[in-house]
């Protein structure tokens, strides 16, 4: 089956509004083998109408998202009807869902909101308990000599389309499809290796195996991704194991983060970070995943010299010996760190960013990480990343983690 979709909607392509419907979309539609074709956004007006008279004959099934509220601006209905040489007819019973949502919430109702229970006359109601806009769903059926797809018309925000993908656009579909093998995907996580240099020892293999495959790269990681057969996608995560196994952060897309966690959690061990460069950056994602309490301690964001001494116990000659960006300052950072939280580890970073700062010596985006732990002697890496100041950020977070996530799993 084809699947296109189509969004509505100027805000999008102004940027007002992220446009998070194609992710969860894919994800939504994968389990039952299906692949988004195409993507459309279009503005609010006649670009709706001549971008879905596009699909016609070449698309299976079109998901339409937005233009189904009460203003002017939505006509997602008016043009899906019109296109399709139907009338809208009012639907009482939705009238009378939308008049229980303002009266549950003791709000007044717009005139306007009287446009939400129109509906092409063939159109089923896809009810939407989480907003007013009700969603419609028009079976495929001739349109003169070619074929109108199966259409779904959502309500655009993401708290009401999601649900109602999930439970009632999923079992339309899965309705509609004929038996078919179970084809699965699985995504290796991978860091400390390039896309290419990760391609070189997996891709030849891997392609010899009946499946698809790509690479999704991003700063210090790249996913592998294997499509096929369930068999297939066995003997194809040996391969991986067998030629990536150390550098391998997870098999299920937990982020480094999570893993790290989800690590610490296991073996009742906890963490600190000290960090010059990334100014905070290690704490905030280790602090986004959810139950990272029990394990993380402190962060100390140590940008100034004199804050290296004051929060971590630097000594001030050791700075004015070696410099701020050194292994002795990086290895005292992550001492003084675990010291001071009473954690098992403590990592620290610091490093130059640029694009100004750096000397031959240290050029910019030269980068000391330091582990202190119970493993025993601080580890010291000296990296070099050029980069743009985020992506060098990014860059030496994913680094000092991937270290201690590698000291983790050795033991």
């Amino acid at each position: 089956m084809r699947i296109e979709v189509l969004n509505t909607g100027t805000e999008l392509l102004l940027g007002s509004v992220l446009n998070t419907h194609l992710h969860f979309l894919a994800q939504a539609l994968f389990p039952l083998g299906l692949r988004i074709q195409r993507q459309v956004t279009v503005p609010d007006g006649v670009a709706i109408r001549d971008a879905l008279a596009e699909t016609f004959g070449r698309a299976d099934a079109v998901i339409i998202t937005g233009g189904l509220g009460p203003t002017t601006d939505d006509i997602t209905r008016e043009t899906v009807a019109e296109l399709l040489g139907m009338e809208l007819i009012h639907d009482e019973t939705v009238m009378a869902a939308i008049e229980r949502r303002f009266a549950r919430r003791s709000m007044p109702m717009s005139p306007r909101n009287r446009r939400q229970a129109q509906r092409p006359t063939q159109a089923a109601v896809l009810p939407n308990p989480n907003g007013t806009a009700p969603g419609l769903y028009l079976a495929a059926r001739m349109h003169g000599k070619i074929t109108a797809p199966h259409l779904f018309l959502l309500p655009g925000p993401p708290r009401e389309l999601q649900p109602m993908v999930t439970d009632q656009v999923i079992p339309i579909l899965e309705r509609l499809l004929p038996p078919r093998p179970l084809i699965e995907m699985r995504m290796v996580r991978v860091a400390g290796l390039g896309e290419s240099a990760v391609e070189e020892l997996v891709g030849e293999q891997l392609l010899a195996l009946d499946l698809e495959l790509g690479y999704c790269a991003r700063p210090g990681e790249v996913d592998v991704r294997t499509i096929g057969l369930p068999h297939v996608l066995v003997e194809a995560e040996r391969i991986i194991v067998e030629k990536l196994g150390p550098h391998i952060v997870s098999h299920d897309q937990r982020l480094l983060e999570k893993v790290l966690v989800d690590l610490l959690t296991a073996r009742g061990e906890t963490l600190a970070c000290a960090e010059s460069c990334t100014g905070g950056l290690l704490a905030n994602r280790i602090t986004n995943v959810p139950g990272a309490s029990v394990v993380f301690f402190a962060g100390y964001v140590t940008y100034a010299n004199a804050v290296k001494s004051s929060a971590v116990g630097v000594d001030p000659q050791l700075i004015e010996a070696h410099g701020a960006v050194s292994e002795p300052v990086a290895r005292a950072m992550a001492e003084g760190a675990r010291q001071r939280a009473g954690t098992d580890y403590a990592l620290a970073t610091t490093g130059i960013a640029g694009p100004d700062g750096g000397t031959e010596e240290k050029p910019v985006g030269t980068v000391f990480i330091a582990l202190a732990g119970k493993m025993g002697a601080t580890i010291v890496e000296r990296h070099r990343f050029v980069s743009e100041r985020k992506t060098f950020k990014d860059l030496v977070s994913q680094t000092a983690f991937d270290l201690l996530r590698r000291q983790l799993t050795a033991r």
